[in-house]
């Protein structure tokens, strides 16, 4: 082959090869990341890239603010507002931009060499193209375009543990305030009754040991109010940090309670196909092992080239026609065959397969982990509710009968209040502990439940 038709035929694969570049998109392939996440959270991340960015997610975020915050609302704000999501939203863009760098040709080696001496003057003109790279550049654009897509995968991953992180936060804080609210009702209550039973003792008509138990209520209820406000400060730092907030927007409202128990819990024969089907650990493993298979490939189809590089070369002496020809640089498997690292790519793909595997065994078993713990979180709740709640108002009522007509004492009517504020406390427990649960499933099965959207509206 003529240097000149060689020359012709390396840019010509090179014009080709260029042309099918992959470029770099705006938002790094975010835009993928985002619509799965909508999908299976319910709320939409935003790729903060400006200022004009970062104003309009201030605004949003202001907006949702402005009222009682729900948990939809705190996810949404989570996603567009907390800083550590945000840097790992721009890993989609590094894996992007790995791909594209992947996809072109490294830049020629271009060397030039001039001596003279005794009248002569030679020059030497080499032009190299890594031919290796140019033999292997469709499967590793392939090896790099799994990277990518491994990658959007985590950064889902990422959105959806910090959306379930997010809910329990919301749930323990909503229902921290519930329980301050009654824990003060409960102190009133005992101060209430403290104060009775003083006047009663100081008449004659109590005992120093009766005094003395209600003036303990008393104390332990103040003291209940004292933990119960740090676990409402605690809850509400924690779920501060998760939205990403500070300044003034930690000045936030919580609603009153928590929201009520769905009418009927979710019913759902396949659980484990969901998992199987929408988890990310799931589809990333998957894809993990794909990607180490073609990496085999690619071990097998070098494992005898190692350096591989083609160079035109130039030559002009003076007084003398210029001489082209080319140079072919190969390294000789005398020594290492390759063998090796053929067959540690072998092993690592048998590890991956066995990985695949076993995310597939603990998605299942997770799967079924959590919704039968939300099934018994649904039916505790449900017990208190519609059990053990409206009797220990029956028997708190009966009491207070009792009392007005002369038949009972003071000390039933209030140790009858002391039992009743460890069943709503009770309540008030397993009630967070279900929507814990609720938000738990939804991780679990990579999302809402097919009918979910509609029975779990708070």
């Amino acid at each position: 082959m003529s240097a000149s038709l060689l020359t012709r035929s390396a840019l010509a694969g090179a014009a080709a090869l260029l042309a099918g570049c992959v470029g770099v998109a705006p938002d790094g392939g975010f835009s993928a990341v985002a619509d799965s996440a909508r999908a299976r959270t319910g709320a939409e991340p935003r790729l903060v890239r400006s200022a004009a960015d970062e104003r309009a997610v201030h605004d949003s975020v202001t907006a949702l603010l402005a009222g009682p915050l729900g948990q939809d609302e705190a996810v949404r704000i989570a996603l567009l507002n907390h800083p550590g999501l945000q840097a790992s939203y721009w890993e989609a863009g590094i894996a992007q931009a790995d791909l594209a760098q992947a996809a072109r040709l490294q830049n020629p080696g271009f060397g030039f060499k001039r001596t003279s001496g005794g009248g002569l003057l030679e020059i030497e003109r080499t032009l190299t193209v890594n031919l290796v790279q140019v033999l292997t550049l469709p499967l590793a654009q392939r090896l790099e375009s799994a990277r990518f897509d491994a990658a959007k995968l985590q950064v889902g991953a990422a959105i959806e543990r910090h959306a379930f992180e997010t809910r329990r936060a919301w749930v323990e804080a909503v229902a921290a305030r519930q329980g301050l609210d009654y824990a003060r009702r409960v102190n009133a209550a005992a101060e209430a009754g403290a104060a009775l039973t003083g006047r009663m003792a100081r008449s004659g008509n109590a005992s120093a040991l009766d005094r003395d138990r209600e003036q303990l209520f008393h104390a332990e209820a103040a003291a209940g109010v004292m933990r119960a406000e740090q676990a409402l400060s605690a809850s509400r730092e924690r779920l501060t940090r998760l939205l990403g907030l500070w300044g003034e927007q930690i000045d936030f409202t919580l609603p009153e309670r928590l929201p009520d128990l769905p009418a009927a819990p979710l019913e759902l024969d396949e659980t484990e196909r969901l998992a199987l089907e929408r988890r990310i650990d799931v589809q990333a493993a998957r894809r993990q092992a794909a990607s180490t298979a073609a990496s085999l490939g690619l071990t097998r189809s070098t494992r005898f080239v190692n350096v591989l590089e083609l160079g035109l070369e130039r030559k002009s002496e003076t007084g003398e026609p210029r001489a082209r020809g080319y140079a072919l640089s190969l390294e000789l498997p005398l020594f290492d065959w390759g063998g090796a690292r053929v067959a540690r790519a072998e092993a690592v793909y048998m590890q991956a397969l066995q990985r695949v595997a076993e995310t597939a065994v603990n998605a299942r078993s997770e799967a079924r982990e959590r919704y039968l713990a939300y099934r018994h979180a649904w039916d505790l709740a449900r017990h208190y509710r519609d059990a053990v709640l409206p009797l220990r108002k029956k028997i708190s009522g009966e009491v207070l009968l009792r009392y007005n007509g002369m038949l009972a004492s003071p000390f039933e009517l209030l140790l009858d209040a002391r039992e009743q504020a460890s069943a709503v406390n009770a309540a008030i427990e397993a009630q967070k502990e279900f929507w814990i649960e609720d938000a738990a499933l939804q991780l679990a099965l990579g999302g809402p439940a097919p009918t979910q959207q509609k029975e779990h509206a708070p």
